[in-house]
């Protein structure tokens, strides 16, 4: 888990877009891993609008496929991360099919399942014509996920690193809050989303 984690931040910090903590080291002791990064003294508030351009920035930085070289965790939940072509067919199969499996194998069948399957089935004609570039994405951008130092600039942490349609990390910044209004017009600015 946590050399994924390492590999994450390494992949971020190479983007040279938002700041993240440097990693000093990782590994396994007596059975325990361990991850130690640079400690970023962070509070809550900071320039929003600059985390909204970095992002942009950093969501320019491309591959071919979707997906990452190395599957990862979103939290404490394993993510395959195996490379493909297609947007739709990476999100069903990496995501949305993986995350039922999940759901099945921990007792939730019956309806979860057949809606889900029917959603899987219907994806390709919710994207038609939608072709997004893969975008370095954070992976789990939620308000837990980001703060600022003290002059103001952003930084990103506990990612779950892949390449995969920009508007995920925004769509999953939306869902649990903790983005003020200026970062998604900085955004906006900085990489109009298609229409």
């Amino acid at each position: 888990m946590f050399e994924a984690e390492a590999a994450g931040l390494a992949e971020l910090a190479a983007a040279n877009a938002v700041r993240v903590p440097r990693v000093i080291c990782h590994g396994v002791v007596a059975g325990q891993a361990y991850l130690v990064l640079e400690f970023l003294p962070l509070q809550s508030h900071g320039d929003a609008a600059q985390l909204g351009r970095r992002l942009a920035q950093q969501h320019r930085v491309s591959a071919a496929q979707f997906g990452c070289a190395r599957d990862n965790w979103i939290g404490a939940t394993p993510q395959p991360n195996a490379w493909m072509d297609g947007w739709v067919e990476f999100w069903r199969e990496r995501r949305l099919g993986f995350q039922l499996k999940l759901a099945a194998q921990n007792g939730y069948g019956g309806a979860l399942q057949r809606d889900g399957e029917a959603l899987m089935a219907r994806l390709d004609g919710f994207f038609t014509g939608y072709r997004p570039q893969p975008a370095l994405l954070h992976g789990d951008l939620w308000g837990g996920n980001h703060g600022f130092l003290a002059d103001g600039s952003p930084v990103i942490f506990d990612p779950a690193v892949y390449f995969g349609d920009r508007e995920c990390d925004l769509a999953m910044s939306e869902l649990f809050g903790g983005f003020a209004p200026p970062f998604y017009a900085a955004y906006r600015e900085a990489w109009p989303l298609d229409a």
